[in-house]
C-alpha cells in the first residue's frame, strides 16, 4: 500500500492547489469509454492514470481492494485466479472500475444485484478541498451513494472496496427467441423472477424479431449442451451468433459458454457497433473481413478510433431507462424516428433515492420496492447534418421524458440545463456538494452538457486541413491511424482470460488468503 499511499498524497496536494487558485479541473484517467468529447485545455486535468493496480483480492471476505483504473479485463483475470468474480462485470474489457463507480453501468446481472456500484464496500476518495477521505455504508452514506453516476463531480475516486462472489467455468446460456417488444418484456419479467438466473439480458433484431438471453453459472453444463466461445478472431461475433441461433432453429437454445467468454461476450464488434464501420468504409462484412481486421474490432480500439475520427458527433450512442410499462412505446418511437437496429435490452434494478442513475418514482405494489427498469441500447448513425443530428437528439430526449424514462450520462446530453435539473434532484445535490465543498469541481451538468453552439463555431473557424480530416473517409482513416498508435490492441491480444477457467478451476492462487 506504501506505492498506492505515495501516489494518492501527490494526487491530493495536486488537488489542494487547483482548489486554493480556484480553478476546476478535470481527471485524465488514461482512457474514457464516453462518447462526450472535452474541451478543457491539458493544464486543467488531473492525471491519476497511475492508479492502475488490484491491491488484494480478499477470499475469506470475498472482497478486493482495486485502484480506479484497473479494467473490467484486468480485474476479472486478478480475480479468477482466486475462483472469484465482480457480481456485475462491464460487458466491455476497457470500462474502469473507476469508472464503474463514478458513471452508470448497468449489466446482464444488474437485475439482481443493481448498478456496479451497489457491489462496492467503501470508496477511498480525495475530496476537492484535497482532504482524503473513506465514505461506505456507514461512514459519510450520503458521499457514497451521491458520488455514484455523479461522473466525479463530488471528488476524485482512489480506491474501491469491491465485493467478489464465487465463479464458476461456465454460463449456461439460453436463447429465448421473441417475435415482439410486448412479448420481450413478458419474457424478462418471467425470467427474473427466476432466483437460479445469474445473467439476462436481451436483443432485438427488428420490430417481430429478437431473443431474451439468460445465463445460469456452472461448473458441469448440462449434457450434450455444446461449448461456445466468441473471443477468437475466428469465433463469431455474440450478436450474429444469437441471430443465427434463433433464425435457424425452433425453440430455446442453450449452450455453456466460459465465464470469462461470456462476461466480454460483446467485446468484438462492441455489440454490433462495429458493423457500421463497415458500412462507413463501403467495405464487404463477412466472416473474411472480420477475421483479417479483428484487432481493430475490439472495444478500446473502436472507442479510440471514434474520438479521434470525430464519429462521435454524427452516431448515436445513448442508453435509455424506461419502466417496462412504456418500454414498447418507447421502441415503436425509435423505430420512426431512427430506425435502428438491433436494440439491447437490459433489465435493473434500481439504485436507492435520490440518486444520478436512471430512476423511477413508481414502486411495486407494496408501495416501498422501485419498480424495476428496463434498459434500451440505442447505437447507430443518426442524420448526419448538425442540426438534424441535434433536433433527433432533442426529440428522443423530449420522448424519453414523456414515458418516464432516463438516459444515462456517459453520453450526449442536450437538455438545457433547466430542463436537465427538472429532472435530476437539483437541491439534494447542490446540497451535497456544498457539505463536502465540491463546488469547486465541474457540476455533473458542466460535465455531460454538449455545446452545440461551440460545435457549430468550431466548424465555422476551422482550417482547411481541419475541415478536410472531418470529412469521408478521411476522418474514418485518421481515427485508425489514431488507434493504431495508441497500441489499444495490444491490450486485447495480451489478454490471459481467453484461456483462463476451464483446467484448473481458475488458476494456482485459488485457496489463499483463507
Amino acid at each position: 500500500m506504501d506505492g498506492h499511499n505515495k501516489a494518492v498524497d501527490e494526487i491530493a496536494a495536486n488537488v489542494r492547489r487547483f482548489y486554493e487558485q480556484k480553478e476546476k479541473f478535470r481527471i485524465y484517467h488514461g482512457s474514457t469509454n464516453s462518447t462526450r468529447q472535452s474541451a478543457i485545455k491539458r493544464n486543467k486535468f488531473l492525471d491519476t492514470s497511475r492508479l492502475s493496480h488490484v491491491l488484494k483480492v480478499d477470499t475469506a471476505a470475498r472482497t478486493a481492494l482495486v485502484e480506479p483504473n484497473v479494467p473490467m479485463d484486468r480485474l476479472v483475470e486478478e480475480t479468477l485466479k482466486y475462483g472469484l468474480i465482480p457480481p456485475v462485470v462491464m460487458e466491455f474489457p476497457g470500462i474502469t472500475v473507476g469508472g464503474g463507480y463514478a458513471g452508470t453501468s448497468g449489466e446482464s446481472s444488474s437485475f439482481k444485484h443493481g448498478f456496479f456500484n451497489r457491489t462496492i464496500n467503501s470508496v477511498e476518495m480525495v475530496l476537492a478541498n484535497g482532504d482524503v477521505t473513506i465514505c461506505s455504508d456507514s461512514k459519510k452514506p450520503d458521499l457514497f451513494h451521491g458520488a455514484a453516476g455523479a461522473v466525479g463531480s463530488m471528488g476524485v475516486t482512489t480506491l474501491v472496496e469491491l465485493q467478489l462472489r464465487e465463479a464458476r467455468k461456465y454460463v449456461e446460456t439460453t436463447y429465448h427467441p421473441i417475435s415482439s417488444m410486448s412479448e420481450a418484456i413478458e419474457k424478462i419479467k418471467q425470467v427474473t423472477s427466476d432466483p437460479a438466473l445469474d445473467y439476462v439480458d436481451g436483443i432485438l433484431f427488428s420490430k417481430n424479431q429478437g431473443a431474451i438471453i439468460t445465463g445460469r453459472l456452472t461448473d458441469n453444463p448440462k449434457n450434450n449442451v455444446p461449448i461456445q466461445r466468441f473471443s477468437d478472431a475466428k469465433d463469431p461475433w455474440f450478436y450474429l451468433h444469437v441471430k443465427d441461433v434463433i433464425t435457424t432453429r425452433i425453440g430455446p437454445t442453450t449452450e455453456a459458454i466460459p465465464l470469462a467468454e461470456y462476461l466480454f461476450r460483446y467485446d468484438r464488434g462492441g455489440f454490433w457497433v462495429g458493423a457500421s464501420a463497415f458500412d462507413y468504409f463501403k467495405m464487404p462484412f463477412n466472416d473474411l473481413t472480420r477475421w483479417w481486421l479483428d484487432d481493430f474490432l475490439h472495444t478500446r480500439m473502436m472507442y479510440t478510433a471514434l474520438h479521434a475520427s470525430g464519429q462521435s458527433k454524427e452516431y448515436v450512442v445513448q442508453d435509455l431507462a424506461l419502466p417496462y410499462a412504456t418500454a414498447e412505446q418507447f421502441v415503436d418511437y425509435t423505430d420512426r424516428a431512427f430506425g435502428i437496429y438491433p436494440l439491447w435490452l437490459c433489465p435493473l434494478r434500481q439504485s436507492p433515492l435520490p440518486t444520478l442513475h436512471p430512476h423511477s418514482y413508481q414502486t411495486e405494489a407494496d408501495g416501498r420496492t422501485p419498480i424495476p427498469l428496463l434498459n434500451i441500447g440505442l447505437w447507430g448513425f443518426g442524420p448526419p447534418r448538425l442540426d438534424d443530428f441535434v433536433k433527433a437528439n432533442r426529440d428522443l430526449e423530449h420522448k424519453l421524458r414523456e414515458l418516464g424514462g432516463m438516459k444515462w450520462l456517459y453520453a450526449h446530453t442536450y437538455y438545457t440545463e433547466e430542463e436537465f435539473w427538472e429532472i435530476y434532484n437539483r437541491e439534494w445535490y447542490d446540497a451535497l456538494r456544498e457539505k463536502y465543498d465540491a463546488t469547486s469541481l465541474p457540476s455533473v451538468y458542466e460535465k455531460v452538457k454538449v455545446d452545440v453552439e461551440a460545435e457549430k463555431r468550431a466548424a465555422a473557424n476551422s482550417s482547411l486541413g481541419n475541415s478536410l480530416v472531418s470529412k469521408w473517409p478521411i476522418s474514418g482513416l485518421y481515427g485508425i491511424k489514431k488507434a493504431i498508435d495508441s497500441g489499444a490492441y495490444l491490450q486485447a491480444r495480451a489478454s490471459s482470460w481467453k484461456s483462463m477457467g476451464e483446467t484448473d478451476r481458475f488458476g494456482m492462487n485459488r485457496g489463499l488468503d483463507k
